[in-house]
């Protein structure tokens, strides 16, 4: 069902706006317009440009507040503005304090880890590292070089090269290490290296003892950094912990307040100069029952002033569309949301979609077993996480339960219990004309001329309610329509159950006169219309395309019925699928093989049934939605569900 939408104006004093949205308007939906882009005939529209003070504090409570552990404080929501505010700023100063202190123990621990990090490949060697500087004959230099140049270093180190290389550690790329060489050949050795690629790396002047001392003194004054930054985690922890239900109401509270403010976004104000700060405009949808509630609230308050608009015309656009559907169906709507909304003049399909696309899938997936299954795990899904496609398979199992056994299968078993109705393998039935074909093919194509009619008559509704008479009268899917293709209908059942079909005559007015009807619609449209539109083609052009439109007109009767086949179809697959299952687990020679009756039902409920699901969504889109829903609605979008300032 459509919620039936009305477009108010709402207007007071300037100052009296936030009283008034935390007052009346929190309580009720409504979905603010911009009221300069609306009301473009008042004159002196002016926006508001105030800047919104509750974002940042609350931007501040929001960081707190995920600093919490303890998800289940209830919050305290008995603080006013000024207390909160107040609050947030306290906690802020100390809380930016201990991370300007702890952000300047990160740093020191980065450093401390940087220089680690040099040393760490040099550990094992024995050199003193602040005695390599003083050495008077030797010089001492630290560095790392690559895999394959080292192989060739060694060679100048066995052969002509009066230097030792210290090698501290290595992996898969570089060797680490020192090299010791004279004064007399330092310039020589650091030559040789240099052409080597050798990377050098600063130690010494820095670190005292060897590189072991000088790494574990660096690792002790990394440990007491690191304690010092887990104290100032745990006060900072300990501060929020001691405010916890304060800053949880506090973050409702402001968010709430930044909302409200943010409805000056969508309003205008008007600027007077007898009164000071003049006077706030809000515009926009509420529901008819909102609306009653509302103007009851407001009657006796005089700075409040509001005027329900009834003549749409003046404003722009169609009103949003709002759904209200009992709990059963309520599912439903994701399917309805994916094609499209309803408009505020078409008919709210839920009801139609949530029963018959149940109803299909039970017939084309009609198992007793597996239907519980559906229903039981989908039903815990839709209860634990509120996922409508949960909701929707769970009410679709109950329908595979009654259609399993009317077939009378249970996981495929067809010897447990008796169909109450038939079996799709093995019922078939004798046709004039056609001869034997399934039953339930035949019931398929039955019930698919019967949603057929219905649509129909939605499409015939709906163009009531636009007032769109061409449609109504003319279309292929309006009463032209519905009379040829009942009269078809009629016909094919009268000639198919052995009795006599219309004669001539009532096939000459009651089909002729219809396809004259799809013929000219346009110009029959244009007169009931009263458009004065000449034709765009000549007369020829005329003929020709009404009668390519009017043969696709027919192969679209004959497409779409033939479609609802798939139903039996499906239903005669599924029940071959479970016997080729049960055949492969030996299930017909007495003894089966539990373990694979079940792995064989839990790939069909997946495969088989994703299948399905689509199929029936595909008839529900194509077959049914095509001849009276277009889906042109625009949601529904109250102030106080989204973020304003987007």
């Amino acid at each position: 069902m459509i919620v039936k939408m009305k477009f108010l104006q709402i207007s007071g004093p300037e100052a009296d706006i936030d009283r008034m949205c935390n007052q009346y308007l929190s309580k009720h939906e409504m979905q603010l317009e911009s009221a300069i882009a609306e009301l473009k005939t008042t004159e002196n529209l002016q926006p508001f440009i105030e800047v919104n003070p509750y974002r940042d504090p609350l931007a501040k409570a929001e960081q707190f507040c995920e600093l919490l552990r303890d998800d289940k404080i209830k919050p305290d929501r008995t603080m006013d503005t000024d207390s909160i505010l107040t609050m947030i700023r306290e906690i802020n100063h100390d809380y930016v304090d201990m991370q300007e202190k702890r952000e300047m123990l990160r740093k020191q621990a980065e450093e401390i880890k940087e220089k680690a990090s040099a040393l760490e490949p040099f550990r094992s060697l024995n050199i003193d590292l602040a005695q390599a500087t003083k050495y008077r004959f030797l010089k001492v230099r630290f560095g790392r070089i690559g895999l394959d140049y080292y192989r060739r270093l060694e060679k100048y180190l066995f052969q002509d090269l009066d230097a030792v290389f210290l090698e501290g550690s290595r992996n898969d790329s570089y060797v680490y290490g020192s090299y010791v060489t004279s004064n007399k050949e330092k310039s020589r050795t650091d030559s040789v290296f240099n052409s080597l690629h050798f990377e050098g790396i600063q130690l010494t002047g820095e670190f005292a003892g060897t590189p072991q001392q000088a790494y574990d003194i660096l690792q002790q004054k990394l440990e007491t950094v690191e304690k010092k930054m887990e104290e100032l985690d745990q006060r900072s922890e300990e501060l929020m912990n001691s405010q916890a239900a304060k800053l949880l109401g506090a973050r409702e509270q402001l968010k709430d307040a930044a909302n409200y403010f943010d409805i000056r976004k969508k309003a205008a104000k008007i600027e007077d100069d007898e009164e000071k700060g003049g006077y706030y405009i809000l515009c926009g949808w509420m529901g008819e029952e909102d609306v009653k509630e509302f103007l009851k609230e407001t009657q006796n308050d005089e700075k409040v002033m509001v005027m329900v608009e009834e003549d749409r015309e003046k404003f722009f656009g169609e009103p949003p569309t709002k759904l209200k559907n009992p709990r059963f169906f309520k599912p439903f709507e994701m399917f309805i949301e994916m094609y499209g909304l309803p408009a505020a003049n078409e008919l709210d399909p839920t009801v139609f979609v949530a029963l018959t696309y149940t109803f299909i899938f039970g017939a084309m997936f009609g198992d007793l077993g597996q239907g519980a299954v559906l229903f039981a795990v989908g039903g815990l899904l839709y209860l634990k996480k509120k996922i409508n496609l949960a909701g929707i398979i769970s009410i679709a199992g109950v329908f595979s339960m009654f259609f399993g056994a009317m077939f009378g299968s249970v996981f495929g078993f067809e010897n447990i219990i008796p169909a109450l109705w038939l079996r799709p393998v093995e019922a078939m039935t004798r046709l004039p004309f056609i001869g034997q074909l399934n039953t339930v093919f035949i019931i398929a194509i039955a019930f698919g001329m019967a949603l057929n009619l219905l649509v129909m008559i939605f499409q015939i509704v709906n163009a009531v309610k636009a007032h769109d008479m061409e449609n109504l009268l003319f279309s292929h899917n309006g009463l032209a329509g519905l009379i040829f293709y009942a009269f078809i209908v009629l016909t094919v059942v009268l000639y198919m159950t052995g009795h006599k079909t219309p004669g001539n005559v009532l096939m000459i007015i009651f089909l002729g006169v219809p396809i004259l009807l799809f013929l000219f619609k346009e110009p029959l449209g244009n007169l009931v219309e009263k458009r004065h539109k000449k034709m765009e083609t000549g007369k020829a052009m005329f003929f020709v395309q009404g009668f390519f439109e009017l043969f696709e007109t027919m192969l679209s009767y004959f497409s779409n019925t033939l479609s609802y086949v798939r139903i039996g179809a499906f239903a005669v697959s599924h029940a071959a699928i479970m016997e080729v299952v049960l055949m492969l687990s030996g299930a017909e020679n007495g003894s089966p093989n539990w373990l694979g009756v079940i792995v064989g039902n839990l790939i069909v409920m997946g495969l088989e049934g994703l299948i399905v699901g689509i199929q029936v969504l595909r008839l529900e889109y194509y077959e049914m939605f095509s001849r009276f829903y277009k889906g042109s609605g625009r949601q529904f979008q109250p102030f106080n569900h989204i973020d304003i300032k987007h």
